[in-house]
């Protein structure tokens, strides 16, 4: 059993390079922003489109790989390292030929957010077909190393833009390239089982017609949002309450932010197989809760500050946890599943940072209050996770 464990540890090291390279092409052109205002005389407002475009790509990617589940893995995820290695690449050399510059970014995003897309889809169940006995600790160690690899691009971008200057941001742009170039081989040659049998699998339709699915999938939607919201305006929150400059903002805030949720990840990889995770990720929604409180409502921004990176270490479980928790309960779901999933927490990644927007819009600019707006996602995460328990205890009494 050990040596046929053993051929998937290059199966579990393509996945975690796939997650890796979903947090390159993430979170490197956000932190262009600057580069692209002074060289193409983009206006900064016009720069939102970025972001936009990128999650709407990405959720368009997980709505079709949901609607069609045949879907060959191998030659799926081998398109998104690819797809993920040309947009960046490309953006080294597509704005400068194209005759308005933001198009030629916007393209160059529209191809590697397919590929964002289609690795947040696949390599999950990639994992989850795998013969490991602690499939949730799997998951969320899978799922850790996005934050590591968000938290490497943050550092690893703006120690080179400090050694070599923000002008040289193009060759950074084709090094990190070559992080999916190289998982292109990984994939190729690795052991990739399907999650279930093509013709066993759920259709979109047999899944919506589920009515527990639905509980299930505005669990993913909270643990999205829950997720999100505190991600998105962790380095707004850090420049406004602590007044510091961009550069340390992003460095405190997002990469702060990750390095917490990763450690979060990591220790429930390693510890979590002797803990129920239902109860494990009704702890964390509570905490989160408490945490998106002091975040909002403390009046000290330090103390306020430290709950934003405790809010790291609370939903560091919910994501993975809730993908975990549906797969078990909805062993047939196969791609549908997991592309539905994947949807519901991009939707709920762009409705919590939206409430935290408007929260903020609506008073004078304030991010807390925008932030105590959000602070409704962790207690709906509490209420599914409340809601699920019910129905298993019910179908173990037989009722």
């Amino acid at each position: 059993m050990n040596d046929n464990l053993k051929k998937y540890s290059k199966t579990k090291r393509a996945c975690y390079l796939g997650f890796v390279t979903q947090a390159i092409v993430a979170n490197f052109t956000p932190l262009l922003f600057i580069a692209f205002h002074r060289e193409y005389g983009i206006p900064i407002a016009n720069l939102a489109l970025i972001p936009a475009v990128f999650y709407v790509v990405q959720l368009l990617t997980d709505f079709l790989c949901a609607k069609y589940k045949n879907i060959d893995y191998r030659k799926s995820i081998i398109v998104s390292e690819i797809t993920s290695a040309l947009g960046l690449a490309g953006m080294a050399f597509i704005p400068s030929l194209s005759p308005t510059p933001l198009v030629g970014i916007l393209i160059c995003v529209c191809i590697y957010a397919i590929g964002s897309g289609l690795i947040e889809v696949l390599c999950s169940p990639i994992i989850e077909a795998c013969p490991f006995s602690n499939k949730e600790e799997m998951m969320s160690l899978l799922h850790s190393f996005y934050c590591w690899g968000a938290v490497g691009v943050i550092i690893g971008s703006t120690l080179f833009f400090t050694l070599f200057g923000l002008d040289n941001w193009r060759i950074l742009a084709c090094l990190w390239a070559l992080i999916p170039l190289y998982n292109i081989i990984n994939f190729s040659t690795c052991p990739i089982e399907p999650i279930v049998q093509d013709s066993e699998g759920m259709s979109m339709s047999q899944l919506i017609r589920n009515r527990l699915f639905w509980i299930y999938l505005i669990l993913m939607i909270a643990a999205g949002a829950s997720e999100s919201s505190m991600a998105q305006w962790t380095s707004a929150f850090a420049e406004a309450s602590l007044g510091v400059d961009k550069s340390i903002g992003d460095l405190a805030g997002p990469c702060g932010f990750a390095f917490f949720m990763g450690l979060g990840r990591l220790w429930y990889g390693k510890k979590g197989q002797n803990m129920d995770l239902s109860t494990y990720m009704t702890i964390a929604g509570i905490v989160c809760f408490a945490a998106y409180l002091t975040a909002s409502l403390a009046p000290v921004p330090l103390i306020a500050f430290i709950g934003c990176m405790m809010s790291g270490l609370a939903v560091s479980i919910m994501w993975p946890g809730s993908i975990s928790l549906t797969s078990a309960r909805i062993p047939r779901g196969g791609t549908a599943l997991f592309a539905l999933l994947a949807l519901a927490g991009d939707a709920g990644g762009t409705l919590g940072p939206s409430l935290v927007g408007l929260g903020t819009q609506n008073s004078d600019n304030n991010i807390q209050s925008g932030l105590l707006a959000a602070s409704i996602f962790p207690v709906i995460l509490v209420i599914c996770l409340f809601l699920i328990r019910s129905k298993r205890t019910k179908l173990s009494m037989g009722q």
